[in-house]
């Protein structure tokens, strides 16, 4: 796989137009001057976990007596519970925050922007081609590069979109995400079965 492909993939699995929605519902009880900072420090928190990852996943995972298979299905119920709070909104948005309340890392750094699915992804072109870091540090930059580039713009979208599109989009995305949340966990079930079974 060369760069160019590794980050058109990374930037698939981070789904930035995919995750506006959820980014709009979530920033949204952020006061409008904090909301561009707020953003900014996730997408930077995003990048350090993702090369954090890239180069010392699978040691911290063991050092953390954590197995790959725990990643995807912690990562799985968390956007499971944030979905069903998309569909049945609550005061506070999507965290259930206090108006003027900040998200901090949960849930936009993690798992929003580099979830589970990523970073098992980064993990795995570590372990394929060890020799090959500086190509995934670039393809990994590129990715965050534009998936952010789409977030800074989340503004655009809500006004072109107004107030009724955007909570159409929400509980849509809110199913879509609920989806993706059950094959997540699936995923890591069958993962752990199989590893299980091999042993």
């Amino acid at each position: 796989m060369d760069t160019l492909t590794a980050a058109i993939t990374l930037l698939l699995i981070m789904n930035p137009l995919g995750n506006l929605p959820i980014f709009i519902s979530v920033l949204r009880h952020v006061d409008p001057k904090r909301r561009k900072k707020v953003l900014i420090r996730e997408l930077l928190f995003a990048l350090f976990f993702m090369l954090l990852f890239l180069y010392l996943g699978t040691s911290l995972l063991q050092w953390l007596g954590l197995r790959q298979e725990a990643v995807s299905i912690a990562g799985g119920i968390i956007l499971f519970i944030i979905a069903l709070r998309l569909i049945f909104p609550q005061p506070g948005g999507v965290l259930g925050l206090p108006a003027g309340d900040e998200p901090f890392i949960v849930p936009l750094a993690i798992p929003l922007i580099s979830g589970p699915s990523l970073l098992a992804a980064l993990l795995l072109l570590a372990n394929n081609s060890p020799d090959r870091m500086f190509d995934w540090t670039l393809a990994s930059i590129i990715a965050w590069g534009i998936s952010a580039t789409i977030l800074m713009f989340s503004s655009v979208f809500l006004r072109a979109l107004g107030q009724r599109g955007l909570n159409a989009i929400e509980r849509l995305m809110g199913m879509i995400l609920v989806m993706i949340a059950v094959q997540m966990f699936l995923d890591g079930i069958m993962a752990y079965m199989e590893q299980a079974g091999g042993v």
